[in-house]
């Protein structure tokens, strides 16, 4: 009985509260290897989060677009073509330039020993041990649950099809109707 319904409401309300995390799984450059990023994907996916893919070839100015349309907390950049140090500080540049100040931004793929110093010193995560070649797909999964701004995940997103000021219900008749 201690341990049923209601046993602890304040608990339960935090859950209850807490939305899922977003992850924008992102594939920067012209690196046309994407199987590792959608294995990623996939497994974000089946823990529960929200995955948004881009998809191969994404320009910086893409990526960081599409972080800010879909509201995400997390961006996993999935680089494979040695073009992390030209790409990585243009995509965080712009993330700065937009006020995009409390999302988590990880790396993985490959990135030589050599350049993690300045990768983390822009700001972006960078865990050697889980995020090469062969990474446990667990531990990223649990490195991104444990470095995400837990305050992001107390906010609500907000509501879909959000333009002007009347945009923001459909018309009731107009449910499972389309154009032709």
């Amino acid at each position: 009985e201690a341990w049923g319904a209601g046993a602890c409401p304040r608990l339960q309300n935090t859950m209850a509260e807490q939305r899922k995390i977003r992850v924008l799984v992102a594939k920067p450059g012209l690196d046309g290897h994407d199987r590792g990023a959608k294995v990623l994907a996939r497994a974000l996916r089946d823990a529960g989060m929200e995955v948004i893919y881009t998809g191969i070839r994404q320009t910086p100015p893409m990526i960081v677009e599409a972080a800010i349309q879909e509201d995400v907390d997390a961006i996993l950049l999935s680089i494979l073509s040695g073009a992390h140090m030209a790409i990585f500080p243009k995509i965080m540049q712009l993330l700065k330039d937009n006020g995009v100040d409390d999302v988590l931004v990880m790396a993985g793929g490959i990135l030589p020993d050599e350049d993690v110093p300045a990768i983390t010193a822009m700001g972006i995560h960078v865990a050697k041990r889980i995020s090469g070649p062969g990474a446990s797909l667990a531990g990223i999964i649990e490195y991104v649950r444990a470095h995400v701004d837990p305050r992001r995940l107390e906010q609500p997103l907000a509501p879909l099809g959000t333009g002007s000021a009347g945009d923001d219900a459909a018309p009731a008749d107009s449910a499972g109707k389309s154009a032709r």
